[in-house]
């Protein structure tokens, strides 16, 4: 009899525990996120082929940039460097797509999607949580919408992406080989906001 592969999660045995979470400080897990590694020269046609297929007049240059598209959000990696995800475009599509952008001018697009979790942190004391164990300025003036930073929350390396201007919504990009632990301080972490 053939077996079925049944697709998982690096966080499904804590979905309760965040669903526990207080309002002032949710934690939900955004499973199954596409997540693909592009790399290709910005200002060469490479570049704005990779735009043109996420929809955005080009990709951002800035350090710590992070742009939203009609269907995905492209983080600022490095010079060459973009972490692309979406939620309503699959893996292999994506990367496919954007590896025929890309190919020509030298670059490359890898799906990854397997390789990291997003959770999510709401509520008033969002902000409160993540500093408990990061060195980041969180301060919306500083860290606002259109920012992403890797950093460090706690002991586990994460993106870490503000998506309002009061501090109270962030994605946070976790590997999978981490996401456990990551998911253990977040919960012990907000306990003090029940």
């Amino acid at each position: 009899m053939a077996e079925t592969l049944t697709r998982r999660s690096p966080l499904q045995g804590w979905a309760a525990q965040f669903a526990a979470t207080a309002p002032a400080a949710l934690l939900t897990e955004e499973p199954f996120t596409t997540m693909v590694d592009l790399w290709v020269d910005p200002a060469g046609a490479g570049g704005a082929e990779a735009a043109g297929v996420l929809g955005l007049a080009a990709l951002p240059t800035t350090p710590g940039a992070c742009v939203t598209g009609p269907d995905s959000t492209v983080i600022w990696f490095g010079p060459e460097e973009w972490l692309v995800t979406s939620t309503q475009r699959g893996g292999e599509a994506l990367e496919a797509e954007l590896h025929d952008a890309v190919a020509a001018a030298g670059g490359a697009a890898v799906d990854v999607s397997a390789q990291r979790t997003m959770v999510r942190l709401r509520g008033a004391h969002a902000r409160d949580v993540l500093a408990k164990g990061c060195s980041l300025d969180l301060h919306p003036r500083v860290f606002g919408p259109g920012a992403a930073a890797q950093t460090m929350l706690a002991l586990a390396a994460v993106v870490l992406i503000p998506l309002d201007d009061r501090g109270t919504d962030y994605r946070i990009i976790v590997r999978s080989s981490f996401a456990g632990y990551l998911a253990d301080w977040l919960i012990d972490a907000v306990e003090e906001f029940e």
